[in-house]
């Protein structure tokens, strides 16, 4: 059962930084509200005070920077809004992908991509996928605005470098180059992912000239398999040696047990994925097929 709380509606991020610097920890930030509202039902938190950002005009747009080199998304495009989004589509069509397996059709129509990654759930489809993408956030307040990498964002469960007064204002993607493809694999049992993989290989000449791994929900954050892309790196497309790169990933994902699966199982799951996302990722190159 929910307890009582107030609403409050800034009409700027400006605005909004200033009601959370007020209310500190009693605050909370709402937009999608499909994670901050079943804990808050569940009693595992309590916010008096939260702050409405919906009311803040443009924070949901998706579109191309100036520049055309870079994808920049609001945090409160939904998942639905990503996977059907023209220009994601045509300029980051993995993205669309991804999104299409997020959760259950609730989730995707409610839920926001700001909200996924400031709530850092460890069982995270784009968490996973932005790591490997390279991609950056912006966060804003109203003092300073500053810019991190996604590497640099998620901290541990449920823990991010955002500060209290701070809110995700944009996403930003590079576009891929033509000769980068990449492909994403998960392993599943319900809504949440028990095991995530991206793969980027950027190849030129049938050489693979860059590799980008991530694997993720199987511990409390995503990491880089970094290992296991200095090995592909270099390497013939067509002689690539996927199931050792693999079994690097699988040994650099630390694994936690918990109520999806044991350690073991999920060093296993994510042996799988790796090969399966590699030699996907690799096949797409191969078709001149750019799933940036």
């Amino acid at each position: 059962m929910l307890r009582p709380f107030e609403i409050h509606e800034p009409g700027t991020v400006e605005e909004a930084s200033v009601l959370l610097a007020q209310f500190g920890f009693d605050a909370a930030i709402y937009a999608g509200g499909t994670e901050l509202l079943l804990i808050m039902k569940e009693g595992l938190a309590h916010f008096p005070h939260l702050v409405n950002i919906k009311t803040i005009p443009g924070l949901d747009e998706i579109a191309l920077s100036a520049e055309g080199d870079e994808l920049q998304i609001g945090p409160l495009a939904t998942h639905w809004d990503l996977e059907r989004s023209p220009t994601v589509r045509k300029h980051a069509p993995l993205l669309a992908e991804v999104e299409s397996q997020v959760a259950n059709t609730r989730v995707r129509a409610v839920g926001t991509i700001g909200g996924n990654l400031c709530f850092a759930e460890p069982h995270s489809d784009l968490a996973t996928l932005l790591l490997a993408w390279g991609a950056t956030l912006e966060l804003s307040s109203s003092e300073a605005q500053r810019v991190l990498p996604a590497a640099d964002f998620t901290l541990g469960l449920f823990e991010t470098a955002r500060q209290p007064n701070e809110i995700l204002t944009r996403i930003r993607l590079p576009l891929l180059s033509e000769n980068t493809a990449g492909a994403y694999r998960k392993f599943s049992t319900h809504e949440r992912p028990m095991a995530t993989v991206a793969a980027l290989l950027e190849v030129k000449d049938g050489i693979i000239e860059d590799v980008r791994l991530a694997v993720g929900s199987v511990g409390p954050l995503p990491i880089r398999a970094s290992e296991a892309e200095a090995l592909l790196r270099g390497q013939s497309i067509e002689g690539a040696t996927f199931a050792s790169a693999a079994e690097l990933a699988a040994a650099a994902s630390d694994p936690m047990d918990d109520l999806h699966g044991s350690a073991d199982y999920k060093r296993q799951l994510v042996r799988v994925l790796t090969a399966q996302a590699l030699m996907e990722a690799s096949g797409r190159a191969a078709g001149e097929t750019n799933e940036g």
